[in-house]
């Protein structure tokens, strides 16, 4: 009698229930009861935190690495430049210290050519970039992913910076030699301006003597 009971119970609560809900309160066909916490049938369990936490140590190990390896790709393809340009180097004499070349590690990584040039690469990690800062921002001498092109941009621009010290130390040797003639000219104006003030004294002597013989003359006995 209690079993009959039961089972009428039940069947009321299944029919007063909505429809697709059991009497757990979890969605399922007619007849579906969720028992001992198993799900049914494609239902998908949330990840858990400490799941989801290993799979963004392994993505964000994937990204480091990939990033170490654009990173040595970019340091490898600006040591064979720095190769390359040595013969240019060696032919600079050594008392000329305008250019400082060295490789820098940073981000991103740097061939410098002197204090105010420098080649890096470009967004591909293929192409160099020849880049000159000016006192009107920084200007891009050479853009290209062949090696020898680049070379040649650095070799042109070591050639245009040994002219310019050149000429600027012809021109601190001009003014110097234009300067003479003006201290001469100088020399030769003092000099005339003593002699004019000596041929002033003079006749201005020579004048006083002859108005004093001249009172004389007059102011003397008669």
């Amino acid at each position: 009698m209690a079993h009959h009971g039961a089972a009428l119970w039940d069947r009321r609560a299944r029919l007063a229930l909505p429809c697709g809900l059991n009497l757990y309160g979890q969605q399922g066909g007619t007849g579906d009861v969720m028992t001992n916490g198993d799900s049914k049938a494609g239902f998908r369990r949330p990840m858990p935190l400490r799941e989801a936490m290993r799979q963004a140590r392994v993505e964000l190990a994937a990204r480091s690495d990939v990033l170490v390896d654009l990173k040595d790709a970019e340091l490898a393809r600006l040591e064979m430049l720095n190769e390359a340009l040595e013969p240019i180097f060696a032919d600079i004499p050594p008392e000329i210290e305008l250019f400082d070349r060295g490789l820098s590690n940073g981000d991103p990584p740097r061939l410098w050519v002197d204090m105010i040039a420098h080649v890096e690469m470009g967004r591909d990690k293929r192409t160099y970039r020849l880049l000159h800062d000016t006192r009107f921002g920084r200007q891009v001498l050479a853009e290209t992913a062949e090696i020898d092109t680049v070379t040649a941009a650095v070799t042109a621009y070591i050639a245009r910076r040994l002219v310019e010290r050149e000429r600027a130390l012809a021109g601190d040797t001009e003014p110097s030699a234009r300067k003479r003639p003006t201290h001469d000219c100088g020399r030769r104006r003092r000099r005339t301006t003593i002699a004019v003030f000596a041929i002033g004294m003079a006749f201005g002597v020579a004048a006083g003597a002859a108005g004093l013989l001249l009172v004389a003359a007059f102011c003397g006995p008669p």
